[in-house]
């Protein structure tokens, strides 16, 4: 019987873990648009940094990470603060097991707690699929509700190719001439463990 799925906010002595997903998406893809894998003290750096304001997921199956996501700042002028750029890693091993699927889920409605509208992803994209690169992502994010709204091209090269990048978005939210103010995410976290979205 498989173990089951369990999600929770991560935190910077995670580092090594989520890297260890993480690493080969820059080695042997283009789907992250970085060359070098940052090291652990940098990458638990960044997780601390998203933390202050936005939740960072970890899926855990038998105590090891297998996946995660979180939000960031879509733009860091004022009128942008109801929009997040959005991000998934999972472990390879556990890709099409439902795993992305439920991290989403999740940061959807934490984000939706903190009175987030609108979820962003930006997505390398090839002209034709390669060794590299598929278009998975972005039928993934279609499955998650996300529509395409725009594409850049050869926008970014890595690997001796250029790639380029769309833009896809989902609305959460109601724009009313009233909107409620963001809120920190240590400020929805324990309302999202009392509901069961995370553990703890």
């Amino acid at each position: 019987m498989e173990e089951a799925l369990l999600l929770r906010a991560a935190a910077p002595e995670d580092a090594a873990a989520l890297l260890a997903i993480y690493a080969p998406y820059v080695t042997d893809t283009a789907i992250t648009f970085e060359y070098d894998v940052p090291s652990e003290t940098e990458f638990a750096e960044r997780i601390r940094r998203t933390l202050e304001r936005y939740p960072y997921l970890v899926a855990e199956r038998g105590g090891a990470c297998v996946g995660y996501a979180y939000a960031g700042a879509f733009k860091e002028r004022a009128a942008y603060a109801w929009g997040v750029e959005t991000s998934i890693y999972v472990r390879r091993t556990e890709r099409r097991t439902g795993v992305g699927g439920k991290l989403y889920a999740a940061l959807e409605e934490i984000l939706r707690m903190q009175n987030v509208l609108n979820l962003n992803a930006c997505i390398a994209v090839p002209a034709q699929p390669d060794r590299y690169l598929t278009r998975d992502s972005i039928a993934f994010h279609e499955r998650c509700g996300y529509r395409f709204v725009g594409e850049f091209y050869d926008c970014g090269y890595k690997f001796g190719r250029w790639y380029n990048m769309a833009w896809m978005e989902k609305h959460i939210g109601a724009h009313t001439a009233q909107a409620a103010p963001v809120k920190p995410f240590a400020q929805v976290r324990g309302e999202a463990a009392a509901r069961g979205i995370l553990r703890g």
